[in-house]
C-alpha cells in the first residue's frame, strides 16, 4: 500500500491479480493494470455504498475503496490530525486494562473521506496510539473499535503496525468476537 500524505490518494498493489493494483482517490476508485490501463473504474464511489448495511456484499471495487480511504486515514494519522479543516478536542480520559489514555475527539470536514465525520483516537501515557473508534457509515453507520499495537519506529515517526476493527458494543468497549478487520504493516518506509 502507498499512500499519499498531503493528498487524499493510494495505491495498492497487487490487487486481485499480480498484475494489477488499485488506484485511490476521493471521487474515484480503478482496478488497474500496472501499465495503467483501466480493468474496472467507478465514479462517485461513496454513492455505490446507499443503503449498505452491515451485511450486505460487496464488490471488488467497494473493497478497493474501502481499503483507500480507510488505509489512508490511518497511515496519515497523526498528521492527518492536523489538516486543513481537521478540528480536534480532547475529551474524557479512557480507562483500559488498567491503564488511563488521553482521546482526541477529531471531526473531519466533507472534503476528507473517511469512517465518519466524527472519530476519537486513543493515546497511551507514551503517546502511542492504541485505540482508534469510529461509525462506518459506507455500512449502516454500526461502531467500531479498532486497536492498535506492535508499534515501529521509522524515520522517527511511531506507527503501529497491528490493527484489528471490532463491532464496538454500547457501554463502548470493542466485542472481541467480533473481528470486523484485521490488519497487519510492514517494511514500512516514507519518501
Amino acid at each position: 500500500m502507498t499512500v499519499w500524505l498531503h493528498e487524499q490518494r493510494g495505491s495498492m498493489l497487487p490487487y486481485g491479480a499480480p498484475d494489477q493494483r488499485t488506484m485511490y482517490t476521493p471521487d474515484r476508485i480503478a482496478i488497474e493494470k500496472v501499465d495503467g490501463s483501466v480493468v474496472s473504474e467507478r465514479l462517485a464511489p461513496r454513492d455505490s455504498f446507499a443503503g449498505h448495511q452491515m451485511d450486505t456484499p460487496w464488490d471488488a471495487l467497494h473493497r478497493a475503496y474501502f481499503s483507500g480511504y480507510a488505509r489512508w486515514t490511518y497511515l496519515t494519522t497523526p498528521f492527518l490530525l492536523a489538516g486543513d479543516g481537521v478540528h480536534v478536542e480532547e475529551t474524557e480520559p479512557w480507562k483500559e486494562d488498567g491503564e488511563t489514555w488521553r482521546v482526541l475527539r477529531a471531526w473531519f470536514p466533507g472534503s476528507i473521506e473517511t469512517h465518519s465525520r466524527v472519530q476519537d483516537f486513543f493515546f497511551d501515557d507514551s503517546l502511542m496510539l492504541r485505540r482508534h473508534d469510529y461509525q462506518v457509515n459506507i455500512a449502516g453507520g454500526f461502531p467500531a473499535a479498532q486497536l492498535t499495537s506492535e508499534h515501529v519506529s521509522v524515520d522517527g515517526i511511531s506507527l503501529p503496525t497491528k490493527r484489528r476493527a471490532y463491532t464496538r458494543g454500547p457501554d463502548r468497549r470493542p466485542i472481541l468476537d467480533l473481528l470486523m478487520v484485521a490488519m497487519d504493516i510492514s517494511d514500512v518506509k516514507f519518501s
